[in-house]
C-alpha cells in the first residue's frame, strides 16, 4: 500500500495522521510585532477531500472562533479522511481590537480576491483564499450577526447553487436562507474558483452562544461524514450507574426561507421587544414598542408578514429607521417556535459526538 504524502504549507510537511499549527506570516504591527494567520492542519492518515473552517472574517464574530476550537477537540477527527484545514481566526487585527474591520476600516468579507502588494485587506485576503481556500474542495465558512443585534442558527446559500443547498440541509441549521453572494466576498469569490462555501451565520457579534457554538460543531462533523471524511462512530455505553438522560423531541428539517424583510423602528427611542429568534408570528403581530424616553409617544412595532423571526436587535436605544426584527417567509407552514437547547441536545446524542467535548 502506498503511503500518503504529507500535506506541505508555508514550508512545513504534515505527516499523515498528524494535526499540526502552522503560521503564515500576514504583517507586522506599528510597535513590530508580527501578525500571523495560523492554520490548523488535520492531516489524515487515508486520501479524500480537503475542507477548510474559517471563523472571524470580521473581528468581532467570536461564536465561530468558539466553535471552530470545539471542532478541534472532537474525537471524530482521529479517523479522519483527506485533510481539514481549520482556520479560528483569519482578521486577527480584528479580532484584538473587538473590531468587525481590519485597522484600515475596511471590510475584509468585501476584499476578495484581494493582492498581494495592496491594501492590508487586500493582502491578507490573497493570503487566506491562495494559501487555504483553494487548496480545499470545500468549507464552512462561521460567522455572527453584528454587534448589538442577533442571529437564529441559519445557513445561507446561494438560490441556484443545488449542491450548496443539498450541504445546507445536511448542516442542519434551523433555517436555509437563499441569499445572493455580495462582490468581494469569499463566498463569492470561492465559488468562481471552484470551491463551495457555505455560509453558517448565528448569535451576536461578542458574545459566545452556547447553543449557537453546539448546532455550528455538529453541523460541520456532519457535512464531512456526508462527504466521506468521516466514518460513524459506534455509541458508547453509559458508566454504571449513570442517570438515564430524558428523551429529546428529534429536531425537524430545516426550514427553507422564500424571502426575508426587515420591520424597522417607527420612531426613536427607548425599545422593548416581545418577541425573539426562533418565534413564529402572524401579521399583524405586536413585535415590540418604541417609546420616547422623556414621556408621552409610544409606537407599536407590528410584523408586516407570517413567518419567522430569524434575528432582532438587542440594542435598546434606537432611531427611527433602524432594523429591528428580521421576518423570514417559509416555504411550507411553520406552527412551534424554535427551541434551540431543544435542538442543540438532540445534537449531542448523535453517535457521531462527544458530548463531553461538544461542551
Amino acid at each position: 500500500m502506498v503511503r500518503r504524502a504529507a500535506f506541505q504549507i508555508n514550508g512545513i510537511e504534515v505527516a499523515p495522521g498528524q494535526t499540526a499549527s502552522v503560521d503564515l506570516p500576514v504583517s507586522v504591527l506599528p510597535d513590530h510585532t508580527p501578525v500571523n494567520l495560523r492554520v490548523i492542519v488535520v492531516h489524515g492518515r487515508t486520501e479524500g477531500p480537503t475542507a477548510f473552517v474559517s471563523a472571524a472574517i470580521h473581528g468581532d464574530e467570536v461564536n465561530g472562533v468558539e466553535v471552530a476550537r470545539r471542532l478541534l477537540g472532537q474525537k471524530a477527527l482521529r479517523g479522519l479522511k483527506g485533510t481539514l484545514l481549520v482556520v479560528p481566526i483569519v482578521n486577527t487585527f480584528g479580532f484584538l481590537n473587538r473590531s468587525r474591520y481590519l485597522p484600515d476600516r475596511r471590510d475584509l468579507n468585501r476584499s476578495f480576491p484581494g493582492s498581494e502588494g495592496g491594501s492590508l485587506a487586500a493582502r491578507l485576503a490573497h493570503l487566506f483564499l491562495h494559501d487555504v481556500v483553494l487548496r480545499c474542495d470545500f468549507g464552512i465558512d462561521l460567522h455572527s450577526a453584528a454587534v448589538n443585534r442577533t442571529n437564529l442558527p441559519q445557513t445561507r446559500v446561494s438560490p441556484d447553487d443545488t449542491g450548496l443547498m443539498e450541504l445546507a440541509r445536511v448542516f442542519g441549521a434551523p433555517v436555509i436562507i437563499p441569499s445572493t453572494e455580495r462582490s468581494g466576498s469569499l463566498r463569492a469569490e470561492a465559488r468562481k474558483r471552484g470551491v463551495e462555501t457555505l455560509l453558517y451565520e448565528a448569535g451576536e457579534g461578542l458574545r459566545v452562544d452556547d447553543a449557537s457554538v453546539k448546532i455550528g460543531v455538529a453541523g460541520i462533523l456532519k457535512v464531512l461524514r456526508h462527504r466521506g471524511m468521516l466514518g460513524v462512530r459506534g455509541q458508547t455505553k453509559a458508566p454504571a450507574n449513570t442517570p438515564a438522560k430524558p428523551p429529546t423531541r428529534r429536531p425537524r428539517a430545516p426550514l427553507l426561507a422564500r424571502r426575508s424583510l426587515w420591520e424597522r423602528a417607527p420612531i426613536g427611542g427607548i425599545l422593548t421587544t416581545y418577541r425573539k429568534d426562533g418565534d413564529i408570528v402572524s401579521e399583524g403581530d405586536l413585535l415590540a414598542r418604541v417609546a420616547n424616553p422623556f414621556g408621552g409617544e409610544e409606537a407599536e412595532l407590528r410584523a408586516g408578514v407570517d413567518g419567522l423571526v430569524i434575528g432582532h436587535a438587542v440594542m435598546p436605544v434606537v432611531n427611527e429607521g433602524d432594523a429591528v426584527f428580521h421576518i423570514a417567509q417559509i416555504e411550507r407552514p411553520v406552527t412551534e417556535n424554535v427551541v434551540l437547547d431543544e435542538i442543540a441536545q438532540h445534537l449531542s446524542r448523535d453517535p457521531l459526538f462527544d458530548e463531553d467535548e461538544i461542551i
